[in-house]
């Protein structure tokens, strides 16, 4: 038995990386998908491919979650397509990275508009949806490391990690009377196809070499612990923050290179 059988998804973010693994991974355990994406038509049309030809059932829809009202919009959408929403998994999100005094408010706005503001609106249309049908759904939020733990010019990436942990605190409590579970995954290193593009200096075996369990992780990875917290095995998780990274936040980053 598939566990999210009959269950109707929406993921933000769904074109490529984390938010295509997760998008594959619902939809092979059940799930009506429906992904959003904004640059990425695609990247969403290859995850709609590879869902369809696996026999699921999948749609993508276009938002640009810089601007929150179009976030709604595409929830809304999105629900009257699927009938309903039973898993929201807010993983739309943006990196930049710059030194603190040289961040400008436009990109403060546009990190915190897409990875946090975005995200709550959304969460709270489909809220609205999953009271009103009665749902006992699940909220799942994609974070990062980085709210935990800190390296250069990560500062408003970072803020905006750490406001999300909060919400899902936040929510656990107040939609727990409402049966809708809400929680965080927050990825480690996970090569996504973007690393090779945007990081020249990448290599995975040297990243590998890092990470206490010996290798990096994969959006396969983080799609099975949201799968996991999608279903009814995870009835009684609520409000937590999983930290998804082969050991990195546990390792101490200072030592005597001598000693394993």
């Amino acid at each position: 038995m598939k566990m999210l059988k009959d269950k109707r998804a929406i993921i933000t973010g769904g074109g490529t990386g984390i938010g295509r693994g997760i998008a594959l991974r619902l939809a092979a355990e059940g799930a009506s998908v429906c992904i959003s994406y904004n640059a990425s038509r695609t990247g969403a049309d290859e995850t709609l491919r590879l869902i369809q030809a696996n026999g699921g059932e999948a749609v993508a829809l276009k938002a640009n979650l810089e601007r929150p009202d179009e976030g709604i919009r595409m929830i809304e959408v999105a629900i009257e397509h699927l009938g309903g929403v039973d898993i929201l998994v807010n993983n739309a999100g943006l990196t930049i990275t710059k030194p603190f005094v040289e961040v400008t408010q436009e990109d403060w706005d546009r990190i915190h508009n897409i990875d946090l503001k975005s995200s709550f609106f959304c969460t709270q249309t489909a809220v609205r949806a999953m009271k009103a049908s009665a749902i006992e759904g699940k909220i799942i939020f994609i974070s990062s490391v980085h709210s935990r733990a800190s390296i250069s010019q990560f500062a408003p990436y970072a803020a905006s990690k750490g406001g999300m942990e909060a919400l899902v605190r936040q929510l656990s409590i107040e939609l727990s009377p409402d049966h809708i579970n809400v929680n965080c995954v927050a990825p480690g290193l996970i090569e996504v196809e973007s690393y090779y593009r945007d990081f020249p200096w990448y290599r995975r075996e040297d990243s590998a070499k890092q990470i206490p369990i010996g290798r990096v992780g994969f959006p396969a990875d983080i799609a099975a612990m949201v799968a996991f917290l999608a279903s009814d095995e995870a009835s009684f998780v609520t409000g937590q923050t999983i930290y998804v990274d082969g050991g990195q936040l546990a390792q101490l980053s200072f030592g005597r290179p001598d000693i394993n």
